[in-house]
């Protein structure tokens, strides 16, 4: 019973607002009962005293007998000047005088609650006296009669009780159909989202039509679950693509280790008519494949795991000076424009761009033309060759690691592959683009990286 109620909000807050009914109720009977109280005791002394005139006046008439009638009252005693019982009901008949308290010499009638008195032991009366002046003296009547209890009769203690267990529950129904309609959408979305597993994509919890706190729940839930499931796609396609590049990179590191062994194998095979120096050059051209794949692997992999890097002001017309100077097997011509500054890696930015020149100069047919400018509040450099190009369909499939593209621009003419996904990771840690755009021939690769924000804006 205790689990039950202590998982059941509805069964709660019932229960809380029919107990809190009740403790309202308690202080208003109480309140009530005090009022009722007062005014029944002002009503049966007026009631006692109505009955105890009819002695007074035999007092005054002189007709006074010795045993009375009670009249509905518990005792009548008359006490004469001398302070003698001298007049009684039978059921006082012989007794004391029973106070001498009441009344106060001022005062000519007196209504008082006595309790423990001679000859009612153990129970309090309701005392009237009253006063009758003769000549001889001062006569006093005493009239008793049961003394109104403080929860004034049974039927008032019934009546209150009754309506307090109506109002009671009604508070625990009214409030239990309340919470009853208003969690009916909480049970509503418990279920629907018991129903959702991993693989159920596309659940959405129902949403109410009240516009209240529910709804609001139940909107962020829903928000909430398109968020999962846009992060489980994003996890299955990295998931997928890292399938994919694990395979690509054991092929493409499986083919130099079988070149070199079947290398091996035949200069073993034949070791006299082997050309030991032709064959250490081929081993070496294979090792120096294999050597550029996983050097390019592990700069992947911490561009990955986001390795930090320097960040220094860097003249891009500059780097590209420096890096054109070197002899290559295409003609470069540079076009850099000076004061063209970033913030980034030197580093990774010489590697960005050497990555681009040994691509174009991998696939043009005569030159390559690299060009750096400021455009739009943005540092732009460009790599162009005049080779066969790319279409705009496999764009950016070649920034896909162990791309395969047609025999033109295939990565075996040179390359590992890689070249490409590591500058477009160099560029997005550098907070820019590296994209293909549209050129007369050849290939176009346009990085664009932010500028610096000058002091004091």
């Amino acid at each position: 019973m205790r689990t039950r109620l202590g998982r059941s909000l509805r069964t709660r807050l019932a229960l809380l607002a029919g107990i809190a009914m009740l403790l309202l109720n308690v202080v208003v009977s109480g309140f009530v009962m005090f009022g009722i109280h007062d005014d029944v005791a002002d009503v049966r002394a007026s009631e006692v005293s109505g009955k105890a005139l009819r002695i007074l006046l035999m007092v005054k008439h002189n007709q006074l007998p010795r045993v009375l009638e009670p009249g509905g009252l518990d005792g009548i005693q008359v006490v004469d000047p001398a302070g003698r019982a001298v007049s009684w009901t039978p059921n006082l008949a012989a007794a004391p005088r029973q106070t001498a308290q009441i009344p106060h010499p001022e005062q000519a009638n007196y209504v008082s609650r006595s309790c423990d008195l001679p000859a009612f032991p153990g129970r309090c009366e309701l005392v009237v006296a009253l006063r009758a002046f003769q000549p001889e003296g001062t006569w006093i009547i005493y009239a008793f009669d049961t003394a109104v209890p403080w929860y004034v009769s049974l039927q008032v203690v019934l009546f209150q009780f009754v309506v307090s267990a109506l109002l009671v529950g009604l508070t625990f129904f009214g409030v239990s159909r309340v919470v009853a309609r208003t969690l009916a959408p909480v049970s509503s979305i418990t279920k629907r989202l018991a129903e959702i597993t991993a693989d159920g994509g596309g659940l959405r919890v129902p949403v109410p039509d009240t516009d209240d706190e529910i709804r609001a729940l139940a909107e962020t839930a829903n928000r909430t679950l398109e968020r999962l499931e846009a992060a489980r796609a994003r996890q299955e396609a990295a998931m997928e693509q890292q399938r994919r590049f694990a395979g690509d990179a054991s092929h493409d590191l499986r083919s130099p280790i079988t070149a070199m062994r079947a290398q091996v194998e035949e200069a073993m095979l034949h070791p006299e008519e082997t050309d030991w120096r032709e064959t250490s050059t081929q081993v070496l051209a294979s090792l120096d494949r294999l050597q550029a794949i996983v050097t390019d692997l592990l700069t992947l992999t911490k561009l990955d795991a986001g390795a930090p890097s320097d960040h220094e002001p860097v003249d891009l017309g500059e780097l590209v000076s420096a890096e054109t100077t070197r002899p290559r097997a295409k003609r470069v011509i540079t076009g850099p424009q000076e004061g063209v500054v970033v913030m980034g890696d030197r580093l990774q930015l010489t590697r960005l761009l050497t990555n681009l020149l040994d691509n174009a100069e991998r696939h043009a047919e005569t030159q390559v033309t690299v060009t750096v400018r400021e455009q739009d509040g943005q540092a732009v450099l460009e790599v162009t060759d005049d080779g066969g190009g790319i279409e705009p369909a496999q764009r950016e499939i070649v920034f896909q690691r162990f791309t395969r593209l047609d025999d033109s621009r295939n990565r075996d003419a040179g390359g590992t592959g890689l070249g490409l996904p590591i500058a477009r990771e160099i560029a997005t840690a550098h907070h820019g683009t590296l994209t293909i755009e549209d050129s007369p021939k050849g290939a176009r690769f346009v990085l664009r990286l932010p500028l610096p924000t000058p002091a004091g804006h």
